[in-house]
């Protein structure tokens, strides 16, 4: 059994590898036979509600996976320490539908001419990739794909997971990797319609599902996050330092 729930944990981290390369080739265009600028498929309105729904079954699998409730009952089916690896191969199996079922459309929505200025506008956008995965090591890596409850589990170690500590890019911003998403979809030297609609789409689910999860992380963290939140902006750096009341209107922004 121990054995079994290792080797599902890793294939989970595998298909995340697998659909965050994916995702990056789909954004950018490289590599991937389909991606946001694949030649249009459908009007303007069969688009942009098919690609709404799409997104919205992204949104609605982590709100409902995220939820304490889902885990206790989904625990009882499946080993606890496989709860997060079956998160993980859901993210990737709703992001495949995403990939496969998305609806490009006609269009430029802007178009950067000078050849250094693209490359500007490519290299922001490699930053934000990085700022992802590096802000994945910066909250342990391993526990946010499963790697790490399997991984103990089969050496029969109890997990008890990691412990919140503002570091790094954590000390600047409070979502960080959500900053590197961000970053990552809006920075196009080329930004067909198709695009642009993919980028105000995810933008929409990452302010609404950062209002969710920090609701859960104030549940399960208390005092000590919402000092954290209240000290520090959520996605915009702070440029200087600013009176306490300020930054604690700046915080819940």
């Amino acid at each position: 059994m121990r054995a079994l729930v290792f080797a599902y944990g890793v294939a989970a981290y595998a298909a995340f590898l697998g659909a965050f390369l994916y995702l990056i080739g789909f954004v950018s265009g490289l590599v991937v036979p389909r991606s946001l600028d694949t030649a249009a498929t459908a009007p303007l309105a069969e688009a942009l509600s098919i690609n709404t729904l799409l997104v919205a079954l992204f949104g609605v699998q982590h709100a409902i996976m995220a939820r304490r409730w889902f885990k206790a009952r989904i625990t009882r089916v499946i080993p606890k320490p496989a709860e997060r690896s079956t998160f993980v191969l859901a993210t990737c199996l709703v992001l495949g539908v995403l990939f496969w079922q998305w609806r490009p459309v006609g269009g430029v929505a802007w178009h950067v001419e000078a050849e250094w200025a693209r490359g500007v506008v490519l290299a922001i956008a490699a930053c934000g990739w990085l700022l992802v995965l590096y802000s994945t090591f910066l909250i342990d890596h391993f526990e946010l794909f499963g790697l790490r409850q399997v991984w103990m589990f089969l050496r029969g170690k109890e997990d008890r997971g990691a412990r919140f500590v503002a570091r790094s890019a954590y000390k600047l911003v409070r979502h960080p990797l959500m900053l590197g998403f961000l970053i990552a979809f809006w920075a196009a030297p080329t930004m067909s319609v198709s695009h642009l609609m993919f980028a105000i789409l995810l933008t929409a689910y990452v302010l609404i599902g950062i209002r969710i999860e920090e609701r859960d992380l104030v549940r399960g963290l208390g005092q000590a996050y919402v000092d954290y939140r209240r000290r520090t902006p959520m996605l915009v750096p702070r440029l200087g330092r600013l009176p306490a009341s300020k930054q604690a209107r700046l915080a819940q922004s």
